[in-house]
């Protein structure tokens, strides 16, 4: 489950440094626009009682609203005494500066126990939209994050009265080191389904509850004849959301994963891991609420494509501005009967039916210069792992504590370049992944096609073998072309047939289905395609966004650009970020020594 250290000659590696940056010393005289605080507490949540990881001591996370164009600063403290962490930006796809992408098999060690370190972000012109942050170490993520709001500068292409988050989580009984260490254990302890869903961090559990205090349903505010942006999050751990209000069907989408799209009318929002729509909620009359009798209406959130459904409630209300009587409903309880009948997954949710708002440059199949497949399986035995053309990419290197994690990717370039630079032909000549390093590495300039395909699962003993599950795939420093999926076995054929007519969104997180519970061993079932236009130099994570996957080994990591486009800044000048505990990372008797990247442009 590991990325092997294996020597390799390159094609182009870098002879001397493009640049040079000085070192700022982060002192009592800077000031960082943001700080955050990773700690780990034993909490009541939904009225069971769980060690959590948090930010700023909230669940989710404080939201950040950042402007475009303006490099921003956040201090991220771990406050934690026995694990690293690290923040993502999930969806920023050209802000993070080559060590502030958060991925600790990537691009940056993890902050140790007790050190802070300070994130360099810049939200580029015309990325307004709706993102969030994590943690990207273990299976922190589940409750460390919150939602980013990089901010429009003149204002949102569509008028509305206001807007509400809606801020979807899973919450488990065991702790985040308890379900890691059981996904890598031999036999595998499989984490479970959720004890329940968090809704802008409130639930009631469907587990023990001990504690009543925290069993609450979250209230959303609305005022009546108001047309609202709802901003949705999926930042969930395992499961494929389905939403809806009760006698409300009148939601427009307008973006998805930061990207303006045109008005695109549901009855209901399917969201997986990573996701993220706004939509337009048209609020219900004066009129329609004396129609119906009441101000207090139910948003349902049920689990997909899991073996068993989870359901959870919140509660849209309405400001008694019609002077209306009407008994609001118990949040301390759920609706003893659910009031809608949702239906199963919708496989193809929003495939081929959002279009940009603003033409995309979206390439066609003329112009794409190669296609690379990620053959998607599950291998089975005492065990479970996800594998990717047959290799996986996991975060523990051996058996030693997690406060000594593997080298990240882009430390071991900088370290050695001759062993760790891919080579291209070599990785063209494997279908796209170099056989020696196990990355997949791509030229500036190029158009790819990377079709993901779905096999049944192999199992060793027998016994599950066929296996499928749903698959949220995620990019990081990129965004491609949604050019959709199906079900089945990809065929170019079919994809152009269904894009006719059509111009792909840009996404940065899209579904790979599982149309099927099980079918034969290597019987394929399930594609999606991207189209990606390589213009970000870097080393990227591509990666089911599912965690317990994720910690499973179903991520792989793409080296886009030669030496001197990734290593833009000479080793010298970035030493502190090459070793774990390095003096960029800042504690109670150090200052870091911080190079500001911003200074390159």
């Amino acid at each position: 489950m590991l990325w092997l250290r294996r020597t390799v000659t390159t094609l182009a590696l870098a002879a001397v440094p493009v640049l040079s940056l000085q070192a700022h010393s982060h002192d009592d005289s800077f000031t960082p626009d943001i700080v955050l605080s990773v700690t780990r507490q034993n909490i009541s949540i939904g009225g069971m009682y769980r060690e959590t990881t948090l930010v700023n001591n909230s669940l989710p996370g404080p939201t950040l609203r950042i402007p475009e164009r303006k490099t921003i600063w956040i201090r991220v403290y771990n406050d934690i005494e026995n694990d690293n962490v690290t923040i993502h930006w999930h969806g920023l796809a050209q802000a993070a500066y080559p060590f502030s992408d958060g991925a600790p098999l990537a691009s940056q060690w993890p902050i140790p126990p007790k050190h802070f370190f300070d994130y360099e972000l810049k939200a580029e012109s015309g990325t307004a939209g709706t993102y969030y942050y994590h943690s990207h170490v273990g299976f922190q993520a589940s409750t460390a994050t919150g939602a980013l709001i990089v901010e429009d500068p003149a204002g949102a292409p569509y008028t509305t009265d206001g807007e509400r988050l809606v801020f979807l989580q899973e919450y488990w009984s065991q702790s985040d080191t308890q379900i890691k260490n059981g996904l890598e254990s031999i036999p595998l302890r499989w984490s479970g389904e959720p004890k329940g869903w968090l809704i802008n961090g409130k639930s009631i559990s469907n587990y023990r509850a001990v504690d009543p205090s925290t069993r609450a349903l979250s209230v959303i505010d609305v005022e009546p004849g108001k047309t609202y942006r709802f901003r949705f999050v999926g930042a969930t751990a395992l499961s494929l959301a389905l939403l809806g209000f009760e006698k409300h069907g009148n939601l427009e989408i307008i973006e998805a994963d930061g990207e303006y799209t045109q008005p695109y009318p549901v009855d209901l929002l399917q969201i997986g891991s990573g996701q993220r729509y706004s939509a337009l909620f048209h609020a219900k009359s004066c009129q329609d609420l004396r129609e119906d009798g009441q101000l207090d209406y139910y948003i349902q959130l049920e689990s997909r494509d899991r073996n068993r459904v989870v359901t959870n409630y919140a509660v849209l209300r309405y400001e008694n501005a019609c002077n209306m009587t009407s008994q609001p409903v118990a949040t301390n309880k759920n609706p003893e009967t659910p009031p809608l009948n949702l239906p199963p997954t919708i496989d193809g949710y929003l495939d081929y039916a959002l279009q940009p708002l603003e033409p995309n440059n979206f390439p066609t199949a003329e112009e794409v210069t190669r296609r690379v497949m990620l053959n998607v399986q599950v291998v089975m035995n005492q065990y479970f792992i996800w594998t990717i053309n047959n290799y996986t990419w996991s975060e523990d290197a051996d058996s030693l504590p997690a406060t000594v994690p593997q080298t990240p990717y882009l430390v071991s370039l900088y370290q050695n370049q001759s062993a760790y630079l891919p080579n291209y032909e070599d990785a063209v000549a494997n279908g796209g992944i170099d056989p020696k390093t196990g990355t997949y590495p791509a030229k500036i300039g190029e158009v790819l096609e990377i079709v993901f395909q779905q096999f049944g699962g192999k199992s060793v003993s027998g016994f599950g073998g066929g296996m499928l599950d749903t698959h949220p795939w995620h990019g990081h420093g990129i965004h491609h072309y949604d050019v959709g999926g199906g079900r089945g076995a990809w065929d170019p054929d079919t994809v152009e047939e269904k894009l006719e007519g059509k111009q792909p969104v840009l996404r940065d997180t899209t579904m790979l289905y599982r149309y099927e519970r099980f079918v034969e061993t290597d019987e394929k079932m399930g594609w999606r395609v991207w189209r990606i236009r390589v213009e970000q130099p870097g080393v990227w994570m591509v990666h089911c966004h599912t965690l317990q996957h994720m910690i499973q080994g179903m991520q792989t990591v793409w080296v886009n650009g030669d030496a001197e486009d990734i290593l833009k800044v000479g080793k010298p000048d970035v030493e502190g970020y090459l070793l774990y505990g390095g003096n960029v990372y800042g504690n109670e008797s150090h200052t870091p020594q911080v190079v500001h990247f911003d200074e390159m442009d």
